[in-house]
Formats: C-alpha cells, structure tokens, sequence
C-alpha cells in the first residue's frame, strides 16, 4: 500500500502540484507556528508539517518517498543527508510525533548503529530502442549470502572466539620503515579472521562454509527499463548486495549505458536526425519515410514551393522520446537538412541556360569590359587546406624544381608560361 502519511499532514492528495504544496504549507505554518504557540504539542505538530514540506516540495525526496515511503527516505535515498531513521527523529522530531510507532523508528535510543556494506554497481547495455518503448531485461548476479546451514556463525553456537592475531579488531597495525629515524604505520585487515575478529576452531566450523559464515548464490534480478528513462540512469534493488555478518546489506545499483544509434541522437526528451536530400529535392520538394524506434513508419514531406536549404531545421512535434513516467506526453523530433549538390557538368551548356530561366535572377551580374587594361581575368582553383602557406612563414611563391610550375599562398596551384 502506498505510503499517504506525509500527504495527510499536508491535507493534499498524491497529485497536487508543488504550488498548492506550497500554499498549504503556508497556510499551516501560519496556524501552528511556535511563535503563535507556546503549546508543545502545536510545536510537534509544526515540526511534522515543516518536515512533509521538505520532503515534498523536493522532487527528488518526493519520488523516493512516492516509490518507497518512509523506509526509501530512511535508507538515503531522497538526497537529505539522513543516513537512517534515527537522524530524521533526532533532527526533525525527537523521536515522537506521529511516525514514533511506524517501522521500528521509536525506541532506538542512542545505540550504536550498524555499519553497511557496500554498494554492488552493475552497468547494463541498452539501445535507444529500449528506452523508447520500455523492456524487462533478466541480469544474473552473483553474490555472498549468510549460510543457511550455520545461520551466519560459522561453526557452532558459542564456537566463535577472539583471534589472537589482531586481539579481536580485525585489523592488525604493521610499521613500515621509509628511512633513518622515519617510520610509517599502515592498517590491514587480518588475514587470520578476515577483518572479523572472531575466528571458529577448525574441528567446530561450519562444513558448508568452512567457517567463512557467507555462500555463494546466483540470483536472477529483472530490470524495469521505464520508458524515457535516460542514460546513465540508476534503477536500486535495495538490500540486495553481498550480505556479511553484523552488517547492513548494500544495493544493487543498475546503471543504464546507451548504446549509440544508427540514426537518431537524444537530447533530453527530444530526438535528432540529420536528413540527406538532394538538390532537386530541396528545391522543388521532397517525401521521406522514416522508421520510428516502435517500428512505425513516419511519412515526414515538404509544402509545395518550399524551398530548403542547407542547414535547415525543421520539427515534428511529439514524435520525440517518451517522458519517463508520462510516457504519453513525447518530446520532439528535429530534422537537419544537408543539401546534396550535383556533380559538376551535370548537364550542358544549352541545358544551362534552360535551368537559369527558370531560376530567380543572379545577384552578381557580369557588367566588365574585359578589353579594359585595368581588368584581369584569373582562375578559381579548389582550396587545400593542407597547402595553406598564408601565415607569412614563406615567400609569395616557391620556384619547383621539376618545373611543374609555382604554388601560390593556400596551396593552389599556378600554371607556368
């Protein structure tokens, strides 16, 4: 069952939106803040309010609080620094108020806490076809699990005794000499207990673990790719990492890794798709199908005497990626057009001025007298970069030797007489 706690302090339901969060909150505080009231139990109240507030004012507390409740909040997950339910009592409550009794929270006192493991990172390869339309992928793990056969104790009840080697601190200290008079100390977990302390007699020890306290297990764990999930998204299953004893289980932790596309790029919600059209398509229309990531087919056209040029953008409008957890609102998809131009004397000469009457007028007309002694005609060569010579470094023009003629400034190459 959902966890509506926080919502019913509120007085909001699960869908209002961050203003009327807001607006009720406020009109609470104004009601039960302690400036306005010396009563203790009006000040808890406030303290209830102010921390239901915190949590879902803040979309990423909200979402963890949305999926797991007040556990998800009491394991870190929301982001708040709490590293477990007696740091939200202590800040927020005291350990009384309305949530003393829910999920052990009360009565903890000032124990020691329990250490926790690590966390277990697992990436996992999917396609943007995966993220578009969502997938369940199956993942086997492996992992240390306390032996069933010894409950985790290694060996008998009461076999258990201090090691000797590190006098039961599971470290042991060693000194490790840098030079005259200069010594270094290092820390190792001791190779007698394996860092616990505590070591079990051979004759007493466990014969399924060895005394070791853990097995291996393989466990099949199925992901939910969401779609619009994106990439390096985490998905948690939590409590499920290697298991030790007299420590708090660590996650599994599943990082989603894009793999790139053929075709599309993804920028947030909004896919990319450079288009290659010719000229004549540019310029008196053109129709393209395209194959969407659900395997639909998309009949994307120009309007008659649109004219497209190269670099042009253009949009269609919800054919983007899904919004994760709204998966039927879609972002956009953007088309960049290259203009493929024709190969040169693709047609001839009579040809030519066939196709410039069709054309609108150039803009750079020819009005010279080349008979003038002042006007010269000259070639237009290909740039080659890689010849450029135009950072004053050289001459004007370098003399070859093969008499294959001069190399003026950028790499284009003069005819000799």
């Amino acid at each position: 069952m959902a966890d509506n706690k926080l919502y019913d302090i509120l007085g909001v339901n699960r869908n209002a939106s961050v203003n009327e969060i807001k607006k009720q909150y406020r009109k609470l505080a104004k009601t039960y803040h302690p400036d306005k009231n010396q009563d203790q139990t009006e000040a808890e109240k406030f303290k209830e309010i102010s921390y239901a507030y915190e949590v879902l004012s803040d979309p990423n507390k909200k979402e963890v609080y949305d999926r797991y409740g007040l556990k998800g909040l009491q394991e870190g997950g929301g982001g708040g620094g709490f590293s477990s339910a007696e740091d939200i009592f202590s800040q927020m409550f005291g350990g009384g108020g309305l949530f003393g009794g829910l999920g052990g929270f009360g009565g903890m006192g000032g124990g020691r806490r329990r250490r926790r493991g690590e966390d277990t990172i697992h990436p996992l390869k999917v396609s943007l076809e995966d993220l578009y339309n969502g997938k369940v992928s199956k993942l086997q793990l492996s992992r240390n699990v306390l032996c069933k056969a010894c409950d985790g104790l290694g060996g008998k009840p009461g076999s258990r005794v201090k090691c000797v080697g590190c006098k039961g601190q599971g470290m042991k200290v060693h000194l490790r000499q840098l030079g005259p008079g200069m010594l270094q100390q290092m820390q190792k977990q001791c190779d007698d207990c394996g860092g616990q302390g505590e070591v079990v007699n051979e004759r007493d020890r466990c014969r399924t673990c060895n005394g070791k306290r853990v097995t291996n297990e393989t466990k099949i764990l199925e992901v939910n790719v969401d779609k619009g999930m994106r990439d390096e998204q985490k998905v948690t299953f939590r409590g499920e990492g290697d298991q030790q004893p007299d420590i708090e289980t660590g996650d599994v932790i599943i990082i989603l890794q894009q793999k790139p596309h053929e075709k599309f790029q993804r920028n947030g919600n909004d896919l990319f798709l450079p288009l290659t059209i010719s000229l004549t398509e540019a310029l008196c229309g053109f129709a393209y199908t395209l194959k969407h990531l659900d395997g639909r087919l998309i009949l994307i056209r120009s309007k008659p005497g649109e004219v497209i040029v190269p670099g042009a953008v253009k949009g269609v409008k919800g054919e983007g990626m899904p919004i994760y957890r709204n998966p039927f609102e879609k972002g956009n998809l953007y088309i960049k057009f290259n203009v493929e131009f024709p190969e040169n004397h693709f047609i001839n000469e009579a040809q030519l001025k066939q196709f410039e009457a069709i054309l609108p007028q150039r803009i750079n007309a020819i009005d010279i007298d080349l008979n003038d002694e002042h006007t010269e005609e000259v070639d237009l060569h290909d740039y080659d970069p890689s010849n450029d010579r135009s950072n004053g470094r050289s001459e004007a023009y370098d003399s070859d030797d093969d008499g294959d003629g001069a190399r003026g400034p950028g790499g284009i190459q003069c005819a000799s007489h």
